[in-house]
């Protein structure tokens, strides 16, 4: 059974409650807001469309059906064209094929401006990473002084300097041993000359000894038969140890020539460590290559996103900065496949910052990529690198801004 609901002030709470009436209190509405225009976000459709889907073929004993012959996307089709053609392989005969048909297609549209969407970037720039050292043993450097972002820097000036302490102390090492190599070879030059005049006095007193014994083994027909065998046995041993000196001589001198070629490799090692460790002192301190602007790089430290500070630690390669030459910009875009027909290299166009919309420039098609690439959501779609020159400069034209580019089509 229905309640109905009245709203009376003569009405008691306890006689309301009895016969069933409920009240109620309304507030005061609210005043009405002034008219004012409101943004909405929806989604394209079209006012004709017609969806194909495959036929149900009348009877029994038919399964899936093989296309082979689709119309491909984005083709624009007459009234009553073919779009997809299948049959049954076990059936084809009995089935023959099925066509289907769609309604009118819309005109092509015509000619009309379209609006891409890239990043600026330099002409000119230059990325100026952390030094790879040369040799073994050496970390990460510690930064003591960092250029300021946004900083107007010219050519040669000082951009970052690392900690170069230990880069010193290791110069100052390899020198040491350098010019200690040097002072052992020159000792050892001097203890051979003194080797070499020893062994050639001996060399010349065995020689003697070998001319005194053939003049004493001429009288052997005047002495005792012991006597001359004697004499002959003391010019064979002289003979032999003549022969032993001469041959152990041109050892020693082959020896000691190698022992100083080894010091002298040493020698040069050390040198070439003592001048790689003051290159590595050198690049300590890294210089603007060219005039422009001081722009930090982001990179990830300590389990976020950051740019670099004085007293970081940093790796050999790791990017710190770019200067690039603010007098000369572009637009780097993607245009889609769709698209690019649409334009062409030397085509005029007007680039809109983003960040201050009220500033347009001028340019125009500088390059265009002949090859596509996958986009990021279908391998199938194709998009053209295509890079734009801007007209002039300005201040607020910097890197990494975000720029719609309008194309005239004509």
């Amino acid at each position: 059974m229905e309640r109905s609901l009245a709203i009376g002030p003569g009405c008691r709470a306890a006689a309301a409650a009895a016969i069933g009436l409920t009240w109620l209190t309304v507030a005061p509405a609210a005043q009405p807001r002034a008219a004012s225009p409101f943004r909405l976000h929806g989604t394209v459709e079209p006012i004709r469309s017609q969806l194909v889907t495959v036929p149900r073929l009348t009877g029994t004993g038919f399964g899936p059906l093989i296309i082979i012959h689709l119309a491909k996307p984005g083709t624009l089709v007459k009234a009553g064209e073919s779009l997809v053609e299948g049959c049954r392989a076990a059936a084809a005969a009995a089935i023959g094929l099925t066509w289907l048909t769609v309604a009118p297609a819309a005109q092509p549209r015509a000619a009309s401006p379209f609006r891409l969407h890239g990043t600026v970037e330099p002409i000119r720039s230059q990325l100026v990473t952390v030094p790879r050292l040369t040799g073994t043993g050496f970390g990460p450097l510690i930064i003591i002084h960092l250029a300021k972002p946004g900083t107007l820097v010219k050519a040669g000036e000082s951009l970052v300097e690392f900690d170069r302490a230990a880069q010193i102390k290791t110069a100052h090492d390899r020198e040491a041993e350098y010019r200690d190599f040097i002072a052992q070879i020159s000792k050892r030059r001097a203890d051979q000359i003194v080797a070499r005049g020893r062994d050639e006095t001996e060399l010349v007193e065995a020689e003697n000894a070998v001319k005194t014994a053939e003049l004493d083994l001429l009288d052997k027909d005047l002495v005792a038969p012991i006597v001359a065998e004697k004499n002959t046995l003391i010019l064979e041993e002289a003979r032999a140890k003549v022969a032993q000196l001469r041959k152990t001589f041109d050892l020693k001198r082959r020896t000691e020539a190698a022992e100083v070629r080894i010091l002298e490799i040493q020698r040069d090692r050390a040198l070439n460590a003592w001048k790689h460790s003051e290159g590595n002192a050198d690049k300590m301190r890294i210089a603007s290559p060219l005039a422009g602007l001081v722009v930090l790089k982001t990179i990830w430290k300590q389990g976020s996103f950051g740019e670099v500070q004085e007293g970081e630690e940093v790796r050999p390669g790791m990017p710190i900065l770019e200067v690039v030459d603010p007098s000369a910009m572009r637009v780097r875009a993607r245009v889609n496949q769709a698209d690019v027909t649409r334009v062409r290299v030397g085509q005029p166009v007007r680039v809109t910052l983003d960040s201050f919309p009220s500033r347009q420039f001028t340019g125009r098609l500088e390059q265009l990529s002949p090859i596509g690439s996958p986009s990021g959501l279908s391998n199938k779609v194709r998009t053209f690198i295509a890079v734009f020159s801007i007209d002039g400069s300005d201040p607020h034209v910097l890197p990494d801004l975000a720029a719609a580019v309008d194309v005239d089509v004509k």
